[in-house]
């Protein structure tokens, strides 16, 4: 079958919670794809930061390979062999005691708010039911009855009430906003170090550190949803390095699973993850053999440090060179702003020029595969395998689509 016939089938048979650009892609390798017809598409998406080593990254395939001949599953009635290389190297990586490892972003985020109520009834001393969690407005952190309750984008919420109460939304990038809205019984502040589907909207230079010294003087958890900014996508290990914060939780996933099976987790120390005890929490493929051994060949190869310094030099190529295609042409701005960390950029199109779908289109329609989110805002993150030269005919891609429109 063809494209067409595929998009036709899938469209006809599918749920659509997305709305997928129509091309099919049927192989892949480091930062191409290819469809079903052969056209090769440079990937500027890398599964929202899930593919940060490339498409088919050879130690991870390699790991893979070699765990599916031994043993994929035990469930976590029983210990494996490839456990406790994965928890411990995690928790080193991130400078933490501990790791509750699950499966996708938002069962890690899930597993956080009860990690975070739970501490604040045994630790903390909140009274009974009456915790809450600070969150942010235009947040993003999965697609949960509980998470999406807290958003504020209508999409996210819109039909599926009523919501789990306990969370109070603030002003992203306002630390005042943040300590006006903790009382006795906040348990955590809950955010995303940058802001991914929202825009790639990076907060001013000071907030974390701040927000982290207002949840010391309260006692409060500080947990970064690091999903899509963390393991390299932002030029550092993580997105709160930038400002030298360490949370007293990571929220992980994406990357975690380098592109082959999902793999999230949260890590923290003991005296925040030891509030959980057996029969409290879990999940069935939870730290599965199968994703300990993909886990642990990407924590190693994030130790060498070569992926994070790959995204910091890139990154400073790509948003240069962003920044150039920005400045106004014939007195008109079709870029409106460019946002963004490492290889990591939010784009704004002029709205009167076209929308961020109708400019994925055209670039889809050039060979490079990117995504638009709020409208007219495209999003770039190619994995970070990604070459300078690749890098520089991407934007040139980007360049004629806006002097077409």
């Amino acid at each position: 079958m063809n494209s067409e016939e595929l998009i036709r089938l899938a469209e006809s048979r599918s749920a659509h919670n997305y709305h997928p650009l129509p091309v099919v892609i049927a192989a892949a390798e480091g930062a191409w794809v290819t469809d079903v017809e052969g056209r090769r598409y440079l990937d500027c998406l890398a599964g929202y930061s899930s593919l940060n080593f490339g498409h088919g990254n050879p130690r991870i395939l390699d790991a893979a390979r070699e765990q599916l001949d031994r043993l994929t599953l035990t469930s976590r009635a029983f210990f494996h062999d490839r456990f406790a290389a994965f928890v411990s190297g995690l928790a080193d990586l991130c400078g933490k005691d501990m790791v509750l490892p699950m499966n996708t972003g938002a069962e890690a985020v899930e597993t956080a708010i009860k990690v975070a109520r739970k501490w604040g009834y045994e630790v903390k001393g909140v009274a009974k039911d009456k915790a809450n969690i600070v969150v942010m407005e235009d947040n993003f952190h999965g697609r949960t009855t509980t998470i999406v309750g807290f958003s504020t984008d209508p999409d996210a919420y819109g039909g599926f009430g009523p919501f789990t109460p306990g969370f109070r939304v603030v002003k992203y990038g306002s630390a005042e906003a943040v300590r006006e809205a903790i009382d006795e019984n906040t348990v955590a502040v809950l955010l995303e170090p940058i802001q991914g589907e929202a825009g790639v909207l990076v907060p001013p230079e000071g907030y974390l550190s701040a927000v982290r010294e207002i949840c010391t003087d309260n006692r409060v958890l500080l947990i970064a949803d690091e999903i899509q900014s963390g393991l390299g996508r932002t030029g550092e290990t993580f997105a709160c390095d930038h400002e030298g914060v360490v949370p007293d939780v990571y929220v992980l996933g994406k990357a975690l699973g380098g592109g082959v099976v999902p793999v999230s987790a949260v890590v923290a120390d003991e005296d925040v993850l030891g509030v959980i005890r057996p029969g409290q929490h879990g999940s069935t493929f939870g730290g599965n053999p199968m994703a300990c051994a993909v886990g642990t060949a990407v924590v190693e190869m994030l130790k060498t440090g070569e992926y994070q310094r790959r995204a910091r030099e890139l990154g400073r190529f790509l948003h240069d060179r962003l920044r150039e295609l920005a400045a106004p042409r014939e007195g008109r701005h079709a870029i409106v702003a460019v946002r963004g960390r490492g290889l990591w950029a939010g784009i704004d199109i002029d709205p009167s020029l076209a929308t961020g779908r109708q400019v994925s289109e055209a670039l889809m329609r050039r060979g490079v595969l990117a995504k638009d989110t709020h409208g007219s805002t495209i999003r770039l993150a190619p994995p970070l395998v990604v070459s300078r030269d690749d890098l520089a005919w991407a934007v040139g891609q980007l360049e004629a689509v806006l002097r077409e429109l």
